[in-house]
């Protein structure tokens, strides 16, 4: 464990991007091949909102991974939360610009249409709000107040996943089982942040 810690101290943010753009990429491809479905604006629409909530699910895992495993590459979690709010500003401008047409008119209406939009345009405002904060003069400016203001990453993840779910028009396996890693996610950090506390304080008594 420790040879592989070791490992992992050594990979580069730098990498963590190099391996986050190959969606992008395998993307890019196919837009260029046409090797997507019937519903290309759709497609493309729908493969960057995933990519974005898997990074975020992923920028998740890292605390619990480095608690239970003992596995250590929480000074990669900065770079694969801003992978997330990166394809995250991807999706929601693929939907302006392709979707939309730039007619700011008929997206209120389609806000109003399609009321999960509304769980979307929240998480993307939550992640903007910690992109803008990830940095180390927010992190001195803010001191304890940043960690209380970046728990609100699992709001993000919660109205990310009921965004994806709501738009869908069948309901499908996959999308459940993100957002119940989601939930448990959260379970384990309410757990962390209350349950050891609560455990000690009941030993104690």
């Amino acid at each position: 464990m420790q040879q592989l810690n070791a490992t992992l101290r050594r990979v580069p943010e730098w990498a963590v991007w190099l391996v986050g753009s190959l969606p992008l990429i395998l993307l890019t491809a196919d837009v260029l091949t046409g090797n997507l479905g019937v519903d290309p604006i759709r497609d493309i629409e729908h493969r960057l909102g995933r990519t974005a909530l898997y990074f975020l699910i992923g920028s998740l895992m890292v605390t619990p991974v480095r608690r239970l495993l003992r596995l250590n590459a929480m000074h990669l979690r900065r770079a694969i939360g801003l992978l997330s709010f990166s394809y995250a500003v991807l999706h929601l401008g693929a939907w302006v610009l392709f979707d939309m047409g730039l007619l700011w008119g008929q997206m209120l209406r389609d806000v109003v249409k399609r009321p999960y939009l509304i769980f979307g345009m929240g998480a993307f405002v939550i992640l903007l709000i910690l992109a803008l904060t990830s940095n180390r003069f927010s992190i001195r400016r803010l001191g304890a107040n940043w960690r209380k203001l970046h728990r609100l990453v699992y709001l993000a993840a919660i109205l990310a996943s009921l965004h994806w779910l709501w738009a869908l028009k069948l309901l499908s396996s996959w999308p459940v089982i993100c957002t119940g890693a989601i939930l448990l996610l959260l379970l384990y950090r309410a757990y962390v942040a209350w349950g050891q506390p609560l455990k000690e304080a009941l030993q104690f008594r």
